[in-house]
């Protein structure tokens, strides 16, 4: 009796949503196997060559006598093509992260601007009235309502209670910072009430810590925006050094944020502070120059 059999391979288990890795998709692959009980005639009278009918018999009986499994791939889905990307280096605050400038998968070019170009931490533009929290840089796409920014502000500890960094949670952290990024004149209490935060993980580069966080802020984006539901959509990572915390935020419409939201993550994940230079001025040098 002859049993064929088809098996499919599983699929491989999806990376988590927070890993910055990025997706590969596999063919399927279906496995064939024959086998049979027969086996090869006795008869020493048989020869391939003297009959052709017995030769085809023989032949047929050798391929389902045996186990041989054969592949058959299947059509599968392609790998997505990578964003290209642009490296950022900002010498006066020493760090540095990537940025995409195409969308392949999407068939998306940005058109970025750099709308506020490095400039030392006493002479940035504040992010609230304390102007303890502050705007190095900036780039944006206003077509596609992108934002890329990184700001520098002492670490807030109302809310961090330890002086040792290693043992700050990344949510702490997380509260901290967004406690500080309000232009209106409200409590820490309040500013971190406007944002929610998804998803705060840390991670360690070179023995140091960088803590990695998702967050919505709940403030319309665009002043003829009707939906009450829309939000911005932000991705972030921070770095302490020299008793500041140096934050990238990267963010686009809620709306947008399954087209943007990988590209974006891989930015984020790129953020190096990076040894200093005689070009880098720390904070807190100088903090009555605003030139």
């Amino acid at each position: 009796m002859v049993f064929l059999s088809l098996q499919t391979l599983p699929l491989l288990p999806t990376t988590h949503r927070n890993q910055v890795i990025p997706r590969k998709c596999r063919a399927h692959e279906r496995i064939v196997s024959c086998s049979s009980s027969s086996s090869m005639p006795q008869n020493p009278s048989l020869s391939l060559s003297s009959n052709g009918f017995c030769r085809r018999r023989v032949l047929i009986m050798l391929g389902l006598s045996s186990s041989l499994p054969l592949v058959l791939p299947s059509p599968g889905c392609h790998a997505e093509e990578e964003p290209k990307m642009a490296s950022f280096l900002d010498e006066i605050n020493a760090y540095t992260y990537m940025y995409p400038l195409e969308l392949p998968s999407e068939k998306l070019v940005l058109k970025w601007v750099e709308s506020r170009k490095p400039e030392r931490y006493s002479s940035a533009a504040p992010l609230s009235p304390d102007a303890r929290l502050r705007i190095v840089s900036e780039r944006i796409d206003i077509i596609d309502n992108l934002i890329l920014s990184v700001s520098i502000g002492p670490p807030n500890f109302e809310i961090l209670k330890s002086m040792d960094k290693k043992a700050w949670a990344a949510k702490d952290v997380a509260d901290a910072v967004l406690a500080d990024k309000s232009a209106l004149r409200v409590t820490s209490a309040q500013r971190k009430a406007e944002s929610s935060v998804l998803d705060a993980h840390s991670g360690a580069i070179d023995g140091e810590p960088y803590w990695y966080y998702e967050y919505l802020v709940r403030k319309s984006p665009t002043k003829s925006a009707l939906e009450s539901n829309l939000y911005r959509h932000y991705v972030a990572s921070t770095y302490e050094r020299d008793g500041f915390f140096y934050t990238l935020n990267a963010s686009t419409l809620s709306k947008q944020w399954d087209q943007m939201g990988p590209a974006l993550e891989k930015t984020v994940a790129s953020f190096r502070l990076l040894p200093s230079t005689e070009s880098y001025v720390p904070p807190y040098k100088d903090p009555w120059r605003f030139w």
